[in-house]
């Protein structure tokens, strides 16, 4: 598999994994020895950029992930969150320096690692300078237990202030054909601070697969169950969308999720999308998108088409999507 950088010098794999799902978000957690198998052929499939955060689960996450990849570690990313209290996403946001470093410590631990290669601020917090956020991480950077700050679903103001501290290495938001709102500020502020990009729910949660629709039913503590635009009513309304991507995944002759990947590879070389999943035919399927190239011709005609698409539905509740952006 091809890399690619993201800020000045962090070389990662065009395609990450992101292993939220394997305990947290998405119905039940996968047993230990199904994560591991399922990283390990991640691994073997090229990919060596591997996302996970003390919010999955307090820390269950990392622990899946620490043991997967101690055999090659040094050959592997790991990028690892704080940002929440306790760990908690329900709880609110908590990013006083004292909390960061505890969850460095214990991030650590979790991961059997001396080092985590990507930090990020999981979500901003308004109550706490970003002077001292970032000024926290460079300090953790300069005795050497953190290699690089990261920031997610983080405004332009924020960004700017943390980067004057400290260069931000890559922003981490939702990016799909299902979402496209960082390419109207967020993406012209990255070229211009040459901050990478890790665009998670790189398949809109699933909805870009097909395999979902306005008859699917989630497991009872799926996070899909309180987002807007997956209720019955916008699954319907959103079904235009997947139809589109059924229709040019069948002209190439490759699957709708290839085409969502290929598609979302193509539009900027600093990006690397960490689509997750707890199945490894679906795994391999992903990152057979990194093969799947679209010429000038299909991106601009899909790109048209997606113009005259109109989604409805939020992405997040209202609780949520307060957090996000500032």
């Amino acid at each position: 598999m091809k890399t690619r950088v993201l800020g000045k010098d962090l070389k990662v794999s065009e395609l990450g994994l992101g292993c939220m799902g394997l305990t947290f978000g998405y119905g039940p957690a996968v047993s230990e020895q199904d994560a591991i198998a399922l990283i390990h052929r991640a691994y073997d499939l090229g990919i060596t950029f591997f996302d996970t955060a003390e919010a999955y689960s307090q820390g269950l996450n990392e622990e899946f992930l620490g043991k997967a990849v101690k055999s090659f570690r040094n050959d592997v990313v790991i990028a690892t969150k704080f940002g929440f209290l306790d760990g908690d996403a329900s709880k609110g946001v908590d990013s006083r320096p004292e909390r960061i470093r505890t969850v460095v410590e214990n991030s650590l631990r979790y991961l059997q690692t001396d080092v985590i290669d990507l930090l990020y601020q999981h979500r901003v917090d308004p109550n706490v300078p970003m002077e001292d956020v970032a000024g926290t991480v460079k300090d953790l950077i300069a005795e050497g237990k953190v290699k690089h700050f990261g920031m997610s679903e983080a405004g332009v103001e924020s960004i700017r202030k943390a980067h004057a501290v400290l260069p931000v290495t890559a922003l981490q938001s939702e990016y799909s054909m299902f979402w496209r709102e960082p390419e109207n500020e967020i993406l012209p502020l990255l070229e211009e601070l040459e901050i990478g990009f890790v665009p998670f729910s790189p398949l809109g949660k699933g909805f870009l697969t097909g395999a979902i629709n306005a008859e699917t039913k989630f497991a009872e503590n799926d996070f899909r169950n309180i987002v807007p635009r997956f209720s019955e009513e916008n699954r319907r309304a959103n079904q235009q969308l997947v139809e589109l991507v059924q229709t040019i995944a069948s002209e190439n002759n490759v699957s709708p999720a290839q085409i969502a990947l290929s598609w979302l590879l193509a539009q900027k070389p600093y990006l690397s999308p960490i689509p997750g999943t707890t199945k490894i035919h679906r795994l391999e399927e992903n990152v057979g998108a990194v093969n799947v190239s679209l010429s000038t011709e299909e991106l601009n005609k899909i790109n048209t088409a997606l113009e005259e698409i109109k989604l409805v539905g939020d992405r997040y509740p209202a609780n949520f999507q307060a957090r996000v952006g500032k």
